[in-house]
């Protein structure tokens, strides 16, 4: 189960938002260990691509060096689907290279609602798994 406060799903929609029709990315690092997701990363979408995510190889290098410095783990690795449901497709599978974290989908499709759910992602085996939402501190 992911719990994540309203602040931090709040400000992934609002980067899934703005970079529609992109599909936008990131990250929420927290402790190593804790399943906390705590501080927020935007990333670049290098693909600049309504259909398609990777990460800059370069801005990842940094933020996952930051990480290491800080005793962070990525807990929460987030991407959004512009015009599809938020679940993880084949190249998302594939991609998945962190066994602990949790892979957020946000489906942008909707104008009005967005579509948040999450997903492990451990050799290749998707298993959907419930969010709790509570309120920042």
């Amino acid at each position: 189960m992911l719990t994540i406060e309203r602040a931090l799903v709040d400000k992934i929609v609002a980067h899934a938002r703005a970079d529609h029709p992109d599909e936008a990315c990131g990250i929420i690092a927290g402790p190593i260990g804790s399943d906390r997701p705590t501080r927020y990363v935007a990333m670049t979408n290098a693909e600049r691509s309504p259909t398609f995510y990777r990460f800059d190889s370069l801005e990842q290098l940094k933020v996952w060096r930051e990480m290491d410095d800080r005793d962070e783990e990525p807990v929460v690795i987030y991407h959004s689907h512009t015009a599809t449901e938020a679940y993880p497709s084949r190249t998302d599978i594939s991609y998945a290279s962190e066994p602990n974290a949790h892979y957020v989908l946000v489906s942008t499709r909707d104008p009005e609602k967005a579509e948040f759910r999450s997903f492990r992602i451990v050799d290749g085996e998707v298993t959907e798994e419930e969010v709790t939402v509570v309120d920042s501190h």
